[in-house]
C-alpha cells in the first residue's frame, strides 16, 4: 500500500473517523484505524463495535492499493503536527508504516486488516433521504435529557420514531423528557422505532456537522446508518422497548405563563447560585403577573428573584431541578416561552411560543 495526500484533506475526515474509537480497548485491533486503498480512493473506519465511520477521500497523487491498520490517537496526532499544506507519504513496510514528509520522517507499528471487525449488513426497514439540517435540530433540541449509565439501559440514548410523515426524537432520563418533531415524506405506513445509543448520538451529530443539505437514511433491525457522499456512518441500536412518552405528556393543565426566555434564564441562573449543590432544587412561585424564584443552602443562605411574566391564575408553589430548567432554556431559541402547570404534584410543561413541535417535560421536586 502507498499513498501521497495533502494534510489538509486528510486531517478532518481523519479527525471524525477516530471519534468513533475508543482509548481503552480489550481487542488492540479496536484501537486502530483502518486504512484502504483501492481504485483511487483512500478509505478510513474507525470503530468501537458499537459505532462505526467511514471517511472517503478521493486521491489525485500516486498510489498503490493495499489495506492495513495503524493506531489511531498517534496517526492522528502526527497528522495534527504535521503544518496546512504539507504533502503526506505513507508506504507499507511489511508490518510497519512509514509516514514521510520533506522533513520528517515516522515509522508506525500496524495489525493486519484481517483482524479489524464489520459491522454486519441486516435487511433494511427505513429507507430514506433526509435533511441534514433537520436531523441535527432534532438531536441538538433533545440530547441532553439522555441519561447516562441508568440501569435502565434502553434511557441511555434517544429514541427515533418514524412514521408516514413525521420523525421524533425523544430523550428521558427519569426525571425530565425532550421531544421534537420534523416533517418528513416517506412511504412506509407503520411506526418504526429504534433506540441509537449515546456514543451513537453524539458521534451522528458530528458527523451531521460535517457533510451536506441531505443523507441517506437506513434503518435496519439491529442498526441505523447514515450515508453522505464522503462519509457513511452506522450504529448498533439498543435492544430494549423505549418508554410510551405520550402517557409522560402532561394533559389538561390550565395555569399557562408566558415568560421572555432570558428574563427567566438569568433568574434561574441567579437563585442557582444558593440553592442545595447535592439536590439543585429551586422553589417557583406564581402569583398573578410575577414569578418568584427561590433558593437556600444548608449554610442558611437564601436568594430569591422576582420577574414579571404573563399570567393570571390563583397562586401556586412548586419545586423544581435548577439544571433541569437550565437544560432547557440553554436549549430553546424562541424568544418566550410557554410553561402550563397543574399543581404541585404534576409535570410541567414548557414549549416555545412560536409554535416549534418541541415539548419539553419537567418533573416537580419536594422541598
Amino acid at each position: 500500500m502507498k499513498l501521497a495526500i495533502s494534510q489538509d484533506d486528510l486531517i478532518g475526515p481523519l479527525q471524525l473517523v477516530s471519534g468513533a474509537v475508543e482509548r481503552r480497548q480489550t481487542l488492540p485491533v479496536l484501537s486502530n484505524i483502518l486504512i484502504q486503498v483501492d481504485n483511487g480512493l483512500l478509505s478510513l473506519t474507525g470503530t468501537d463495535l458499537e459505532v462505526e465511520m467511514v471517511a472517503r477521500i478521493h486521491l489525485e497523487g500516486e498510489y498503490e492499493s493495499g489495506e492495513i491498520t495503524v493506531p489511531a490517537k498517534k496517526f492522528l496526532d502526527i497528522c495534527k503536527s504535521l503544518g496546512s499544506g504539507t504533502l503526506i507519504r505513507l508506504e507499507q513496510d511489511e508490518n510497519k508504516v512509514k509516514l514521510k514528509t520533506s522533513k520528517s520522517r515516522f515509522t508506525l507499528s500496524t495489525l493486519p486488516a484481517s483482524e479489524f471487525p464489520n459491522l454486519e449488513e441486516s435487511a433494511g426497514l427505513v429507507d430514506m433521504q433526509l435533511s441534514v439540517a433537520a436531523l441535527k435540530d432534532l438531536i441538538d433540541k433533545t440530547q441532553f435529557a439522555m441519561a447516562q449509565q441508568d440501569v435502565r439501559y434502553y434511557l441511555n440514548g434517544m429514541l427515533f420514531e418514524f412514521s408516514r410523515e413525521r420523525l421524533n426524537s425523544v430523550a428521558t432520563d427519569g426525571h425530565r423528557l425532550a421531544l421534537s418533531s420534523t416533517q418528513i415524506e416517506s412511504s412506509f405506513e407503520d411506526k418504526n422505532q429504534a433506540i441509537v445509543p449515546r456514543k451513537g448520538v453524539l458521534e451522528l451529530a458530528r458527523f451531521l456537522s460535517t457533510v451536506g443539505e441531505n443523507i441517506h437514511l437506513q434503518l435496519s433491525s439491529n442498526h441505523v446508518r447514515a450515508i453522505s457522499d464522503h462519509f457513511t456512518f452506522t450504529s448498533k441500536l439498543v435492544d430494549g422497548k423505549y418508554p410510551d412518552y405520550e402517557k409522560v405528556l402532561p394533559k389538561g393543565g390550565d395555569k399557562l405563563v408566558v415568560a421572555n426566555r432570558e428574563v427567566l434564564k438569568e433568574g434561574m441562573q441567579k437563585a442557582a447560585i444558593l440553592c442545595n449543590e447535592k439536590f439543585r432544587g429551586v422553589r417557583v412561585n406564581l402569583d398573578n403577573g410575577s414569578l418568584r424564584i427561590n433558593s437556600n443552602n444548608p449554610e442558611q443562605e437564601e436568594a430569591e428573584v422576582e420577574i414579571e411574566v404573563d399570567y393570571i391564575g390563583p397562586h401556586l408553589e412548586i419545586g423544581f431541578n435548577v439544571n433541569y430548567m437550565l437544560d432547557v432554556l440553554n436549549t430553546v431559541k424562541s424568544e418566550n416561552v410557554k410553561l402550563t402547570f397543574s399543581d404541585a404534584n404534576s409535570s410541567l410543561l414548557m414549549e416555545e411560543v412560536d409554535g416549534s413541535d418541541s415539548m419539553y417535560v419537567i418533573m416537580p421536586m419536594r422541598l
